[in-house]
């Protein structure tokens, strides 16, 4: 009750400041009850509109599931051949379709999915059991949370072997370490959300694959992000795929499924039949396991790549894919049907990003609106505070909203002219 109440006074603060009338004794009585109704109502996720322009935004939820992804979440809630076979009625694998789709689209002799890459990389390096795991010095990195790549390798058993320098790692860094028993897997970190340049080097994929295999050694790939599609046919730094991998001689490849992948959060790991039995097998496997609506999601997310539709039907590839004439159009439509409802705003041209983890540095051209409002900081405030709720960002000293990251649905039934001209009328 107290928040509530504070609330409503510095609500009212600012509306006075902005010139409005003061409200009575009663009327703040009940904007303290409104309060309160809309605080339990919204205690749960709130649906946003995500106009910041970062395309797999983490705080955001990342990738923005496909319709299809959705729907067969919901029909996934409810009873399914889970781990069951159809044509018979015994027991099956766990939810097959979803493997099968990533056996299809990656060219790997078998596949797996867990909760997330993390799990995935921990599983992977378990086949290690005691015995020692080379990593390159400059591949040991953070992820997400403070989490760092040492820490994955020991909470997996296995022995951490450093290899190299921080810069520079040779093919005869790693002979070193596999001839004399030290290592019996090398594990490759793809620095999916940094970037080193200058006086760098690393082996070639191809090389050293082949000399793992002479020593009897496996190569694990975490490519972090992972992508199924080429990104520089879009415009961005070419990301490592899962096929090209594969094809260099990775023994297993391991990434997400709710950044690149564009579905939900996932560890997809794929790779040769043995190790994956092995994996499967393990206790860890099934403490990481995702359920039955994720493993739905994932595999219609996987279909859609299949079905050569992923531009068109997965949310983060139509974003990526979108032609920033079209984001110009789509602003100039919003700043006229903002005139009509008496607020300011401008077309303006800019930079969206990829983020989640992915493509560090890379951007799109991009186009959106901004307002013309002198206190950016509380714009922002009004907006998200709004229903839906809108998060923008602020360039320049002023509030734009990049397009590249609203679905067109928003403006093109003019919800997002009406929610921004709704949160700036009024303030919360």
């Amino acid at each position: 009750m107290t928040e509530a109440a504070r609330a409503v006074v510095a609500d009212e603060r600012d509306r006075l400041a902005r010139g409005g009338d003061a409200r009575s004794l009663d009327e703040l009585a009940a904007a303290v009850v409104d309060h309160l109704d809309g605080s339990l109502a919204r205690s749960g996720p709130v649906s946003i509109i995500n106009a910041t322009g970062v395309l797999l935004h983490t705080n955001l939820g990342r990738a923005p599931w496909p319709e299809a992804a959705i729907e067969a979440a919901r029909e996934a809630a409810g009873s399914l051949f889970l781990e069951m076979d159809r044509s018979t009625g015994r027991r099956g694998g766990r939810y097959r379709a979803v493997e099968e789709h990533l056996v299809g689209l990656t060219g790997a002799e078998d596949a797996l999915v867990t909760n997330n890459n993390a799990a995935a990389v921990v599983l992977a390096c378990h086949l290690a059991g005691r015995r020692g795991i080379a990593v390159a010095r400059g591949e040991l990195i953070e992820i997400g949370g403070g989490v760092r790549i040492p820490e994955i390798v020991r909470r997996a058993g296995a022995r951490l072997v450093e290899v190299g320098t921080t810069n520079k790692t040779r093919l005869a860094d790693f002979e070193e370490v596999l001839a004399d028993g030290r290592a019996v897997a090398i594990l490759r970190v793809h620095a999916s959300n940094f970037r080193m340049t200058g006086f760098v080097e690393g082996p070639d994929p191809v090389e050293l694959a082949a000399l793992a295999h002479r020593h009897g050694a496996v190569v694990i790939d975490d490519l972090g992000s992972g992508a199924l599609l080429d990104t520089a046919a879009y415009g961005l730094p070419h990301e490592p795929t899962p096929m090209e991998r594969l094809a260099a001689g990775a023994d297993l490849v391991t990434f997400s499924g709710d950044k690149l992948v564009g579905g939900p959060q996932a560890g997809l790991i794929v790779g040769r039949g043995g190790l994956m039995a092995r994996i499967r097998k393990d206790p860890l496997a099934r403490a990481m396991r995702p359920d039955k609506t994720t493993l739905a999601a994932v595999a219609a997310t996987l279909a859609i790549y299949r079905a050569g539709a992923a531009t068109r039907d997965i949310p983060v590839w139509r974003t990526i894919a979108a032609p920033p004439d079209t984001l110009r159009e789509r602003a100039e439509a919003l700043v006229r049907r903002l005139a009509a409802l008496g607020v300011a705003s401008i077309p303006v041209a800019i930079e969206s990003t990829v983020g989640g983890g992915s493509l560090p540095d890379a951007t799109l051209p991009s186009w959106g609106i901004a307002l013309a409002e002198r206190h950016p900081d509380r714009v922002l405030a009004w907006l998200r505070d709004w229903s839906p709720a809108i998060v923008a960002r602020i360039e320049d000293g002023a509030v734009v909203l990049d397009l590249r990251t609203v679905d067109p649905a928003w403006d093109e039934r003019g919800v997002l002219a009406g929610a921004i001209a709704g949160a700036l009328g009024d303030g919360p």
